[in-house]
Protein backbone atom coordinates (compact mmCIF):
# COMPACT_ATOMS: atom_id res chain seq x y z
CA UNK A 1 0.00 0.00 0.00
CA UNK A 2 1.68 3.68 -0.91
CA UNK A 3 1.85 5.58 1.69
CA UNK A 4 -0.04 8.70 1.71
CA UNK A 5 2.41 12.27 1.37
CA UNK A 6 0.50 15.31 1.63
CA UNK A 7 2.61 18.66 1.39
CA UNK A 8 1.00 21.65 3.60
CA UNK A 9 1.34 23.88 6.39
CA UNK A 10 -1.08 24.25 9.05
CA UNK A 11 -1.95 27.79 9.85
CA UNK A 12 -4.04 28.43 13.39
CA UNK A 13 -5.62 31.34 14.56
CA UNK A 14 -6.10 30.57 17.85
CA UNK A 15 -3.92 28.09 19.66
CA UNK A 16 -3.02 30.20 23.44
CA UNK A 17 -6.92 30.79 23.91
CA UNK A 18 -8.56 27.53 22.27
CA UNK A 19 -9.06 26.90 25.48
CA UNK A 20 -11.21 30.61 26.27
CA UNK A 21 -12.71 30.75 22.92
CA UNK A 22 -16.04 29.88 23.75
CA UNK A 23 -15.85 33.31 26.43
CA UNK A 24 -14.73 34.97 23.56
CA UNK A 25 -17.47 37.25 21.74
CA UNK A 26 -18.61 36.48 18.19
CA UNK A 27 -17.22 39.97 16.46
CA UNK A 28 -13.82 38.39 17.89
CA UNK A 29 -13.92 35.08 16.63
CA UNK A 30 -14.94 36.77 12.89
CA UNK A 31 -11.86 38.70 13.21
CA UNK A 32 -9.73 36.19 14.69
CA UNK A 33 -10.88 34.07 11.31
CA UNK A 34 -10.29 37.45 8.79
CA UNK A 35 -7.13 37.16 9.77
CA UNK A 36 -6.97 33.26 9.72
CA UNK A 37 -8.11 33.53 5.76
CA UNK A 38 -5.88 36.38 4.72
CA UNK A 39 -2.69 34.78 6.04
CA UNK A 40 -3.73 31.90 4.12
CA UNK A 41 -4.63 33.49 1.03
CA UNK A 42 -0.87 35.31 1.10
CA UNK A 43 0.52 31.93 1.86
CA UNK A 44 -0.93 29.97 -0.79
CA UNK A 45 -0.43 33.50 -3.40
CA UNK A 46 2.89 33.57 -2.47
CA UNK A 47 3.72 29.75 -3.20
CA UNK A 48 1.70 30.15 -6.21
CA UNK A 49 4.27 32.55 -7.22
CA UNK A 50 7.37 30.78 -6.33
CA UNK A 51 6.51 26.76 -7.05
CA UNK A 52 8.58 25.24 -9.93
CA UNK A 53 6.63 25.57 -13.06
CA UNK A 54 6.13 22.68 -15.54
CA UNK A 55 2.68 21.82 -16.57
CA UNK A 56 1.54 24.40 -14.06
CA UNK A 57 -0.27 21.78 -12.07
CA UNK A 58 1.37 22.52 -8.80
CA UNK A 59 0.90 26.30 -9.32
CA UNK A 60 -2.46 25.77 -10.03
CA UNK A 61 -3.36 23.12 -7.21
CA UNK A 62 -2.27 24.61 -4.13
CA UNK A 63 -5.05 25.31 -1.91
CA UNK A 64 -6.49 25.98 1.12
CA UNK A 65 -8.64 23.70 3.51
CA UNK A 66 -10.49 25.23 6.65
CA UNK A 67 -11.12 23.86 9.85
CA UNK A 68 -12.39 24.32 13.58
CA UNK A 69 -15.09 27.40 11.84
CA UNK A 70 -12.24 29.02 9.82
CA UNK A 71 -10.07 29.44 12.90
CA UNK A 72 -7.38 26.86 11.99
CA UNK A 73 -6.20 26.20 7.51
CA UNK A 74 -3.86 23.66 5.71
CA UNK A 75 -2.48 25.54 3.10
CA UNK A 76 -0.67 23.13 0.52
CA UNK A 77 -1.16 20.41 -2.38
CA UNK A 78 -4.40 18.58 -0.68
CA UNK A 79 -4.93 15.74 -3.61
CA UNK A 80 -2.98 12.49 -3.48
CA UNK A 81 -2.30 13.11 -7.34
CA UNK A 82 0.05 16.18 -6.34
CA UNK A 83 2.23 14.36 -4.26
CA UNK A 84 5.39 14.87 -5.94
CA UNK A 85 4.99 18.62 -4.55
CA UNK A 86 6.93 17.18 -1.85
CA UNK A 87 9.96 16.39 -3.97
CA UNK A 88 9.97 20.06 -5.25
CA UNK A 89 10.22 20.77 -1.83
CA UNK A 90 12.94 18.50 0.04
CA UNK A 91 14.68 17.67 -3.02
CA UNK A 92 15.83 13.94 -4.08
CA UNK A 93 18.76 12.70 -4.59
CA UNK A 94 18.73 13.48 -8.65
CA UNK A 95 16.37 16.58 -8.25
CA UNK A 96 17.67 19.41 -6.06
CA UNK A 97 14.56 21.07 -3.59
CA UNK A 98 13.32 23.95 -4.70
CA UNK A 99 10.92 25.01 -2.08
CA UNK A 100 8.12 27.26 -2.42
CA UNK A 101 5.55 26.49 0.54
CA UNK A 102 8.15 26.57 2.58
CA UNK A 103 9.45 30.21 2.08
CA UNK A 104 6.14 31.62 1.62
CA UNK A 105 4.85 30.59 5.28
CA UNK A 106 8.25 32.15 6.73
CA UNK A 107 7.54 35.10 4.75
CA UNK A 108 4.28 35.58 6.21
CA UNK A 109 5.05 34.55 9.89
CA UNK A 110 5.85 38.03 10.95
CA UNK A 111 3.37 39.41 9.15
CA UNK A 112 0.51 36.90 10.73
CA UNK A 113 0.71 38.26 14.54
CA UNK A 114 0.44 41.70 12.53
CA UNK A 115 -2.44 40.39 10.81
CA UNK A 116 -4.81 39.37 13.81
CA UNK A 117 -3.98 42.06 16.21
CA UNK A 118 -5.12 44.50 13.39
CA UNK A 119 -8.56 42.78 12.76
CA UNK A 120 -9.06 42.39 16.53
CA UNK A 121 -8.32 45.81 17.32
CA UNK A 122 -10.79 46.87 14.63
CA UNK A 123 -13.11 45.22 16.30
CA UNK A 124 -12.83 46.72 19.37
CA UNK A 125 -12.68 50.34 18.14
Amino acid sequence: MARRVRTTVRITGIDRLRARLDELPEEIKEALKKGVKESSEAVRDDTRDGVRVGEGTLRDNVGIEYQEDGLVSTVGWHDDKDYYAAFHERGTRRFPAQPALGPALERERGRYAARLTAEVRKVLR
